[in-house]
């Protein structure tokens, strides 16, 4: 087999959210959060993806799995010990908003959020992995939500630039690489996730959308300034959810669509965060959805002022696209939208799986914004199965990281910088766009499952020892 060079200091690891690992929902003074009035099994799909959520628990008729979650909150220790077994050079997690501020909106922080994530530092400090903090994933507290409107307001601007100049200068010596908010783009398909409201009809929602991102945007540029002012030896980037829009045939039509998609969902967000403007492509969307931005005095400064070091991204899919769709052309599990591409495989929950994708979406972003890269997600959800013996043959997980490993090494190879790989899931969880159990990510298998049941112990895959073998050798043994 071909053996790539990997850079030396390469960041091999795994990545995390604390809302689908931490569980103690309520323990140490911690707030609700989206998560956390999220039900599980496929009802959560439903939700994220239509108009009109509540967001409230309804306990009578649903179980909502990040409650406990894998317990991550309890058992931090044990699962870092595993990810420092494997050779973890780093591990990708996140801060719950609501652990610090539980309301979202208070004055002065909660010491007892604080000291976990000075417990969970310390931990991986200890094995001398790095941790990559995403400022905020999916987690936005309740309170906001309910009392402000999500990302509508301008107020939760200045909420959350206290939160994160909270975290920043409590973990200025702990933490060296940060993300701003994790796949920032979906909320373009799930504003509830990453904008925190749900809008009620498919007419209205363009206009609260934009608005909702343009204060995200400014926050995101105000965390970036904030962390060089406090942290000058710091990378903070972006996170995007990218996958490479490809055109069903080569009508000049479809060509034309695919390309317009990819603008609007995969540079739109990345080209205001790492250029620091909006770029042109957008007026004329902005014109022809009836969208007028309120941008304040000092905001467009801020963009150009608050550009960011790296470019984060995940990468689970890319998308095929035609600009008149039937039934039959139905890319159902592609929760990104599409036609089904006729050559690609797709997994047991119909995500299409395209390795040279990867290799696709390095180069398309590296040739964009000439800034160093970072594979934060990629993975593959599936079923797993125990054997009579206790153990788990995983070999579909080892094909699949494989495939998209050696791409990466080919995309090194095209000139692309890239700086690290946080494998998405490296321990199971709970499903973000399902709420399920069953769809297993990790190298650790956790027993718990989608009726809640199950004792929390970890087992090591077959992956993990692969895995192990891939991040000693640097990438050559794959």
């Amino acid at each position: 087999m071909k053996k790539y060079d990997f850079p030396k200091g390469f960041l091999w690891g795994g990545a995390t959210a604390a809302n689908q690992i931490e569980g103690g929902y309520k323990e140490g003074n911690k707030g609700l959060n989206i998560a956390d009035v999220l039900p599980g099994g496929k009802e959560r799909y439903n939700i994220l993806m239509k108009p009109g959520f509540d967001f409230e628990i309804h306990e009578d008729q649903f179980y909502y799995p990040n409650h406990e979650a894998i317990d991550f909150y309890h058992r931090y220790e044990e699962d870092i010990a595993l990810f420092a077994e494997m050779g973890f050079k780093a591990f990708r997690m996140s801060i719950a908003w609501t652990r610090i501020f539980p309301n979202g909106d208070e004055t002065e922080p909660n010491e007892d959020g604080l000291a976990f994530y000075d417990r969970v530092f310390d931990e991986l400090q200890k094995y001398g992995i790095e941790p990559v903090v995403t400022i905020s994933h999916y987690e936005m507290p309740l309170h906001l939500v309910k009392e402000y409107g999500g990302w509508r307001n301008r107020k939760v601007v200045s909420f959350f630039e206290r939160y994160a100049k909270a975290i920043l200068s409590r973990y200025k010596n702990k933490v060296k690489y940060w993300m701003t908010f994790n796949e920032i783009n979906s909320g373009l398909v799930m504003p509830i996730n990453g904008l925190g409201f749900s809008y009620q009809s498919e007419e209205d929602k363009y206009q609260p959308t934009f608005q909702a991102y343009h204060h995200q945007l400014v926050a995101s540029a105000i965390a970036v300034k904030a962390c060089h002012e406090l942290i000058p030896e710091s990378k903070i980037g972006c996170m995007i959810l990218f996958a490479p829009v490809y055109s069903y045939d080569s009508n000049p039509e479809n060509v034309m669509y695919a390309m317009q998609e990819e603008q609007l969902f995969n540079y739109f967000c990345g080209d205001v965060q790492v250029r620091g403007e909006y770029p042109a492509f957008m007026n004329r969307y902005f014109k022809e959805h009836n969208i007028s931005l309120d941008i304040q005095e000092g905001d467009l400064d801020l963009l150009k002022d608050g550009t960011v070091d790296y470019i984060g991204f995940s990468y689970y899919m890319s998308r095929t696209e035609k600009k008149v769709k039937s039934d039959a052309d139905s890319s159902e599990g592609n929760i990104i939208g599409g036609v089904r591409n006729p050559f690609l495989e797709t997994s047991d929950w119909g995500w299409e799986i395209d390795p040279e994708g990867l290799r696709i979406s390095l180069n398309k972003l590296y040739d964009r914004y000439q800034k160093p890269l970072f594979v934060v997600e990629n993975g593959l959800g599936a079923y797993d199965k125990e054997e009579e013996d206790g153990s788990i043959h995983d070999e579909y997980r080892i094909d699949y990281l494989r495939g998209h490993i050696k791409a990466m090494g080919e995309a090194l190879e095209d000139g692309v910088g890239l700086m690290g790989y946080t494998s998405w899931g490296c321990i199971d969880m709970v499903s973000m766009s399902t709420g399920e159990f069953s769809k297993r990510y990790g190298y650790i298998y956790v027993d718990k499952h989608d009726d809640g049941s199950g004792t929390l112990k970890r087992k090591k895959k077959k992956s993990f020892h692969w895995y192990k073998d891939v991040i000693e050798s640097n990438g050559e043994i794959l």
